[in-house]
């Protein structure tokens, strides 16, 4: 068999499993951080989270699918190890940094959603008191006794 498939299978294999991994950690670990950026709706959270997580390995994988080319042929061991190295380092470099630009952009939705609970009352206004007479700006001094 060449050693130019061996790679492909190995590469496959490696950076298949690591998606796999890294989306299941991230999915297990990300709902606490979701239902809090969700202000506790948990039912919402699970589904943005499985939508992330859809969406972490259509992007992951077609990346890994389509970095598969080798433009070297593979003749002996040594390349064999330095073509992986590169693809699987690439590769893992891909899940860093989606996994960064996701947690940047939820954290920024979280930090709106804490902004926006700051501002918001804790209790509504229930109504509107005017001057009383003799008081505000324009009333006339109050006659002395």
């Amino acid at each position: 068999m060449d050693l130019t498939v061996v790679a492909y299978v190995i590469y496959l294999l490696i950076s298949v499993a690591l998606t796999i991994w890294v989306a299941r950690t991230l999915s297990r670990n990300g709902k606490v951080f979701l239902a809090d950026v969700l202000h506790g709706n948990e039912k919402l959270a699970d589904a943005v989270n499985h939508l992330l997580v859809v969406g972490f390995y259509l992007v992951n994988l077609g990346f890994v699918t389509l970095y598969l080319k080798n433009s070297d042929g593979v003749a002996d061991a040594r390349q064999l190890f330095e073509a992986l190295s590169v693809k699987v380092g690439v590769v893992l470099l891909v899940l860093g940094v989606m996994h960064l630009g996701n947690v940047y952009v939820l954290n920024k939705i979280r930090r709106r959603g804490l902004m926006e609970r700051e501002q918001t009352p804790p209790v509504a206004p229930q109504g509107w008191v005017g001057p009383g007479p003799g008081q505000g700006p324009w009333a006339a001094p109050a006659p002395r006794a």
